[in-house]
């Protein structure tokens, strides 16, 4: 199966093509641009295409990073992923960051559960237990740092993610969560068809609210 593979969802902005059947990555453009998604990933869907030698006819699956992260970066990446599955009639599937950074943990041999944190500003993270194997032991949550510090040790939990130096007493975080495009495309592979369609993984509400009381009565 041959899997395009993007993400959108935090500062990076990539691409890449993936062949579940040999394992390999065959081809991938990553840069870090902070904002921007939307002017950018296109072209780069073209130069990994390019690179790796295929055309979109060539694909059999998109995968796409959902979140959590930035609002409109996510929003940049799932539409991209399902409009071009629904014009190549293949299927699109998500995954989730913080999926990603767990896979990204076992890959350093852990044989314990892993609590992923990223650092979500405001004095919060987004958090998500796994097990050694990669099983869900919780659901994705955005939570205080307070109400986080005690969870990994209930689960007996290594903790991994921009929000672990929180987690320990820091006053920042690691920095941006990067990961390569690679595990996208990994995960991406390994999920069962039929999967329900990629969509946006919001934790927090956003910040732009409709304001109330102003609205003016029609005649």
């Amino acid at each position: 199966m041959i899997v395009l593979a993007l993400d959108t969802a935090g500062v990076d902005c990539a691409a890449a093509l993936y062949d579940s059947e040999t394992g390999r990555v065959l081809a991938e453009v990553c840069e870090t641009i902070g904002k921007g998604h939307a002017e950018r990933l296109m072209a780069m869907i073209d130069e990994a295409l390019a690179a790796s030698g295929l055309a979109l006819a060539d694909l059999d699956r998109v995968a796409v990073t959902v979140g959590p992260g930035s609002f409109t970066g996510i929003r940049v990446g799932v539409a991209a992923a399902r409009g071009l599955a629904l014009a190549l009639g293949i299927e699109a599937v998500g995954v989730t960051t913080l999926a990603v950074l767990a896979a990204i943990h076992r890959e350093t041999g852990a044989d314990q559960p892993v609590f992923v944190a990223m650092d979500a500003k405001r004095g919060e993270v987004y958090a998500q237990v796994f097990a050694a194997d990669g099983a869900v032991l919780s659901e994705p949550v955005e939570l205080a740092i307070a109400d986080a510090e005690a969870l990994p040790a209930r689960y007996g939990a290594a903790v991994a993610g921009s929000g672990a130096p929180l987690l320990a007493g820091a006053a920042e975080g690691s920095g941006p969560d990067h990961f390569s495009i690679a595990h996208v495309a990994r995960l991406g592979a390994d999920l069962q068809p039929g999967a329900a369609r990629p969509k946006p993984l919001y934790l927090r509400a956003p910040d732009a609210k409709p304001q109330t009381g102003f609205a003016l009565s029609r005649a």
